[in-house]
């Protein structure tokens, strides 16, 4: 028990507030438990990060939530494969199996299945080993393939038993064919297909990179397939694995519930990217249009000022509309994200940025602010000097006048005059939120 406790202290120390983990918990356990997560884990990760994985589902379980996790074997069966003097074929990027082979596939399988579960109940969580039963397969092409499956159904039937007494279901990738033949199933094609029948709230690809990389090799944070899906395609870095990944999670969220994200993280980083806003790894969203509008009329006021009272934690002085001119709003469309910009002498300012609880973390406000920066290459605003979003105006803003009530941003200002003036009217502009 004190080594449990030692564990779930080092997850919430990479974490940000109680207060964040609260409200993740709050939204998790509201899923109905089959489909909190899906947790697709690489043999990889079996070989050289067991500990960390295994830290990680732990203290999901201590928390009360309980992932169904299914995994892969590739490097471990390469191992294997060499030893036994078989030499690797590949397909079309499909390893060709014939009966030979299958054994070792099956043997492998079976054996990292049962030494994740193993390692899982010598830390005191509840795990159930399931190697066969859940993917019914037709051969994908047996001249071409071999003894490779493509799934037909999934029966979940095992899955559900195990989640009911609180076990962590660890889910090898093996068919069989109705007449009971055992077919190999790419590791990545069955979590998708499991993940297709069950409609999680949350999909999870534990890699060694932690998320997916930029062109500069840099983890990106979150994507919104909806505002930069064909920008991302088009990025000359974006090729090969990477492509084809995001392109697959495209294609996987589209025929999930809106509510569905992917996220991409390091084992060690499966807590974090959890339970706070700022996460560890790659947040991947089908995520709202944001549009732009230049009327107050074009826009669902009492929406606008619900979402900004909501995110304010105060109220909007009730004449704030008619007062204020409005110059351009970028609005989500389910009214979850907006920014609300006014004309000052000639300079954008930005009046109100606010995103509703339940889509922070999501990355829906970084997706509006990046439509809202495209158009609009000068700006200027303030923020309180304890707002928690200072961090991400930080890297946002060419410049900030730091003051004890009022920190200044600013960015695209040509000259001392646009700042002396950006800052002037900062200080001196009233407050629009009571209390």
């Amino acid at each position: 028990m004190t080594e449990m406790r030692t564990t779930i202290v080092r997850l919430l120390s990479n974490m940000a507030s109680a207060k964040e983990i609260q409200q993740y918990l709050k939204r998790f356990s509201q899923v109905d438990a089959a489909r909190f997560a899906v947790v697709k884990v690489g043999g990889a990760i079996l070989r050289d990060e067991l500990d960390a994985l295994v830290s990680s589902l732990s203290f999901l379980q201590q928390v009360g939530l309980t992932p169904i996790v299914i995994h892969g074997a590739g490097p471990q069966l390469d191992e294997e494969m060499t030893a036994a003097g078989i030499g690797k074929k590949v397909v079309d990027g499909l390893r060709f199996t014939d009966s030979e082979g299958l054994a070792i596939v099956r043997r492998v399988a079976q054996r990292e299945n049962l030494r994740l579960v193993e390692a899982l109940q010598a830390q005191g969580v509840r795990a159930t080993s399931i190697t066969a039963g859940v993917f019914e397969c037709d051969y994908l092409d047996q001249a071409r393939f071999g003894l490779v499956g493509q799934v037909q159904r999934v029966d979940d039937a095992g899955i559900q038993a195990a989640i009911k007494v609180g076990s962590i279901p660890v889910i090898a990738s093996l068919g069989e064919t109705t007449g009971g033949q055992i077919l190999n199933v790419n590791a990545d094609w069955a979590a998708n297909d499991l993940v297709k029948a069950l409609q999680p709230y949350k999909i999870i690809f534990l890699t060694g990179t932690g998320g997916l990389l930029d062109g500069d090799g840099d983890v990106i944070d979150s994507i919104n397939l909806s505002t930069e899906y064909e920008d991302l395609l088009a990025q000359p870095w974006l090729h090969s694995g990477m492509r084809v990944k995001i392109q697959q999670i495209h294609d996987l969220l589209m025929q999930l519930p809106l509510s569905s994200s992917v996220s991409i993280t390091r084992p060690d980083q499966l807590a974090k990217e959890l339970f706070t806003h700022r996460g560890s790894g790659t947040l991947v969203r089908r995520g709202e249009q944001v549009r732009k509008v230049t009327r107050w009329d074009e826009l669902d006021l009492a929406r606008v000022r619900a979402l900004v009272e909501r995110g304010f934690g105060r109220k909007l002085a009730p004449d704030y509309f008619e007062k204020t001119p409005l110059l351009k709003a970028f609005v989500s469309e389910h009214y979850r994200a907006a920014l609300l910009i006014t004309d000052e002498d000639g300079l954008p300012h930005l009046d109100k940025f606010a995103v509703s609880d339940d889509a922070q973390g999501e990355g829906l406000g970084r997706a509006a602010w990046q439509v809202m920066r495209a158009d609009t290459p000068q700006l200027f605003w303030r923020a309180r000097s304890g707002n928690p979003v200072n961090d991400f105006y930080f890297d946002e803003a060419d410049g900030c006048l730091k003051g004890e009530q009022w920190n200044v941003f600013w960015y695209g200002l040509e000259g001392w005059d646009q700042i002396r003036y950006a800052v002037d009217h900062c200080l001196a502009r009233p407050a629009t939120l009571k209390g």
